[in-house]
């Protein structure tokens, strides 16, 4: 049956003419849920090298960069060292929050501690960190000396969830990277301390590693900001107190 047009009133008219244009499939038109595809990535002699490493640039950097290095190469079978990006990235924050006292709880043989020093040389802070095996200890202490940071690092032997007790100053970072089932209990009890705006920084944040107790209490906090780096490495647990 053919449609006059002309029996309509112009309103009802235009609705017509609209609805059924709207009606039509776009098919131009991507899905709603298509995703746009991934750029190629690009190789050979042109390509992009997004790989990074630590220049020296200061007198404190050419002292402390060889000794890391030497860690690296040489101490870290056995040592369970946080490996050289994740070290790197807690210079990066400690530098950039301008820390003034950094606690760390499980030195080892001192490496993720001289990548702290390289930050607090800059900010003039220092370093509290505890390690519970006299051996690694010694060595870490041989590694500061080496490195010239002796005297910025006050290291506590002993069991930290007794020792941490000792601390009485604001802390701007803490960093845990020891007994990860203990890590709830140093929360709980150094948290307090932290600063506002002040982090709190987990190693082995992974499905494997992490007490989920520890991840439930950094994430179901309100006063607590958390975010989760590097999950498909080491896996690092970022939290900040909030003001």
């Amino acid at each position: 049956m053919k449609m006059n047009l002309r029996l309509f009133p112009l309103p009802l008219l235009t609705c017509l003419l609209v609805c059924n244009a709207t009606a039509q499939p776009d098919t131009n038109r991507p899905p709603r849920d298509a995703r746009p595809p991934a750029p190629p990535r690009a190789s050979g002699p042109g390509a992009t090298d997004f790989t990074a490493q630590t220049l020296p640039h200061s007198d404190a950097e050419k002292r402390i960069l060889p000794v890391l290095d030497d860690v690296d190469r040489n101490q870290r079978r056995g040592s369970m060292s946080v490996p050289v990006q994740d070290g790197r990235l807690l210079r990066l924050l400690t530098e950039s929050l301008g820390a003034q006292h950094v606690v760390e709880i499980g030195t080892s043989v001192g490496y993720s501690a001289l990548w702290f020093c390289l930050a607090l040389e800059k900010t003039g802070g220092r370093l509290t960190t505890f390690e519970i095996d006299e051996g690694r200890a010694a060595r870490a202490r041989d590694n500061f000396r080496r490195a010239g940071v002796e005297d910025r690092v006050t290291l506590v032997l002993g069991d930290a969830h007794e020792t941490v007790k000792q601390l009485k100053s604001p802390i701007d970072i803490l960093f845990l990277d020891a007994d990860k089932e203990g890590y709830l209990d140093y929360l709980n009890k150094l948290l307090p301390l932290v600063r506002p705006g002040g982090l709190v920084i987990a190693h082995n944040m992974d499905a494997r590693m992490a007490d989920p107790r520890y991840v439930r209490a950094i994430t179901n906090n309100p006063a607590l900001e958390t975010v989760f780096l590097n999950v498909e490495g080491s896996g690092i647990g970022v939290t900040m107190k909030k003001r």
